[in-house]
């Protein structure tokens, strides 16, 4: 299930987007900023600090009073929320019985108490457990409170759902990366996820190290590797960049991109409709460590809102960049 999400939505509370945890009522165990770390949570033997067992999350001291604990995570960029993975991994003894979320839309760093809307009924959690938890709420979000009951710790929180970009704020000879998360793009499906996802070549930024790409496993067999990626909203392409940063020994020898305006159905019904895609960008020459930039050697396709990059045979890509105009 949790993989189907990852082909399906983008998490909203990554802090590469810039999500942040602004509030907690108590994290006295555990940072809440924690609650939000975009790799899995871990467990690290006889780890302590001043304040007791190190634990990978948010994590509240025991409640002596009356009451509840509850954190304010603000996105990075509004969108529409699916629903929500909770994580209580190695919170045994001490994870919380029960949850809530809330949502709300403000222009403020923390919503007053009367701008938020209730998305869950009163949640039972168990320890050591991972819960999906679909809501029904389309209207655009910038925050979420997760409420506790009464109090411990909750390992991760992951907000699924579709960045919803303001275009008008976009002018229409404005060119811009209608591949990047921030802009509502986000990959769909690769047929291999080996050493890292499909999902970081839309991630802001240059890649930070090597397991901040897209990379497959070293193929065996005839073939070549590939990943499907939507844009935020369909564009006519001039310029696509693939940057093979920190992919030294391990960079793929080439790459194409083909294009397409409409693909409907499941990720594996994409995935196959996109072996007719016309070619945007034909077979190119790669090499390690570099930003790639593409132009001249584009074809005319039209506006375009799928995408899907090539790789021969294998190899690891950090970011693939589509820069292009809006269609309105």
């Amino acid at each position: 299930m949790f993989d189907d999400l990852r082909r399906r939505y983008v998490d909203l509370a990554q802090p590469r987007l810039g999500s942040e945890v602004v509030y907690a009522t108590d994290d006295f165990f555990a940072d809440k900023s924690r609650l939000i770390a975009p790799q899995p949570p871990v467990w690290i033997d006889d780890k302590y600090d001043d304040n007791g067992k190190w634990m990978d999350g948010w994590e509240s001291r025991r409640k002596r009073v009356a009451g509840h604990d509850w954190c304010v995570i603000r996105l990075g960029v509004p969108g529409e929320v699916a629903g929500f993975e909770i994580d209580t991994a190695y919170f045994t003894g001490n994870y919380p019985p029960g949850a809530m979320l809330e949502v709300a839309r403000s222009g403020e760093e923390i919503p007053a108490d009367d701008g938020w809307t209730a998305v869950t009924p009163k949640l039972d959690l168990k320890g050591d457990d991972r819960i999906w938890v679909p809501i029904g709420h389309s209207d655009p979000v910038t925050h979420v409170r997760l409420h506790i009951y009464p109090d411990g710790g909750v390992a991760r929180l992951r907000v699924w759902g579709r960045v919803l970009p303001d275009w008008s704020k976009i002018g229409d000879d404005e060119a811009i990366d209608l591949l990047a998360t921030a802009n509502g793009g986000r990959g769909i499906i690769a047929n291999n996820e080996h050493y890292g996802a499909v999902a970081n070549l839309t991630a802001p930024g240059r890649g930070v190290n090597m397991g901040d790409g897209w990379e497959t496993r070293r193929r065996r067999e005839p073939g070549h590797d590939w990943a499907v990626l939507e844009l935020g909203a369909f564009g006519r392409i001039a310029e696509v960049t693939v940057d093979t940063a920190h992919f030294k020994g391990n960079y793929p020898d080439r790459c194409s991109i083909q294009a397409t305006a409409r693909a409907h159905g499941s990720p594996d019904e994409i995935a196959a409709q996109a072996e007719a895609w016309p070619a945007l960008l034909p077979e190119v020459k790669l090499v390690a460590d570099t930003v790639h930039v593409f132009r001249d050697e584009l074809a005319a396709l039209g506006p375009v809102k799928f995408v899907r990059l090539n790789i021969f045979p294998d190899g690891g890509v950090s970011r693939l960049r589509v820069v292009g105009k809006l269609t309105r």
